[in-house]
């Protein structure tokens, strides 16, 4: 296993919102396509930690259980490799491959994770794991401002893929997928508990639809 422990900084600043406490499994099932979503929200309650996805592509954001998601990437995030050497990940210059992008694009699904329902009092840091992928090449990566890309989890260098992240952390980057069709994509996370020990959620799929 590869362990990164590089700590993912926040790359985007998220308002106060009011969250719904409905439970995640009580809500129906959704096809979300547009707008702001949190893939990997945990929760910690009573002991168990927990992965939910935080659905915000509407008003007021609710909490999800993954089961009842997919994440649909439409036709509209094709685009081409790059010729710069440095994003030979995503595949050979100028093939095809579909990204949901770090900033905001309001025609497409504006995917990130955060760990703000974790409380620093309680946990020091988080792990997140990318287990497994099925469906296609994977890879989340972000750009600095000369385009020059970081990678976070690549599928096509072997899973599983493991980073740091702070408690308190709300990020986005670009999530890739190298062809169309259905995506199986599971996560795991990792609490290490200020008072010694760790906690480890269940591992939690996540279905992507990618649109040709």
């Amino acid at each position: 296993m590869r362990l990164r422990t590089t700590v993912l900084a926040a790359v985007t600043a998220v308002a106060a919102t009011l969250t719904i406490s409905l439970p995640a499994q009580a809500l129906p099932a959704v096809t979300l396509s547009a707008g702001h979503v949190d893939v990997i929200d945990p929760a910690y309650t009573a002991g168990t930690l927990k992965i939910e996805v935080k659905d915000s592509t509407t008003a007021t954001p609710v909490h999800r259980d993954p089961a009842d998601v997919v994440l649909q990437v439409l036709p509209g995030a094709k685009t081409t490799v790059p010729s710069n050497s440095a994003y030979s990940f995503l595949g050979s210059p100028g093939s095809t491959v579909w990204v949901l992008p770090q900033t905001q694009n309001a025609n497409l699904l504006w995917p990130g994770w955060n760990t703000e329902r974790l409380s620093s009092s309680t946990f020091t840091t988080t792990q997140t794991t990318l287990l497994s992928v099925s469906g296609g090449q994977f890879a989340i990566y972000t750009t600095n401002a000369f385009g020059t890309p970081t990678v976070l989890f690549n599928s096509g260098d072997g899973v599983p893929d493991t980073r740091t992240v702070g408690v308190g952390t709300h990020a986005h980057a670009n999530w890739a997928f190298k062809s169309a069709g259905t995506y199986t994509v599971t996560f795991q996370v990792t609490g290490t508990l200020a008072g010694g020990g760790t906690v480890t959620s269940a591992p939690a799929s996540f279905t992507f639809e990618v649109q040709p």
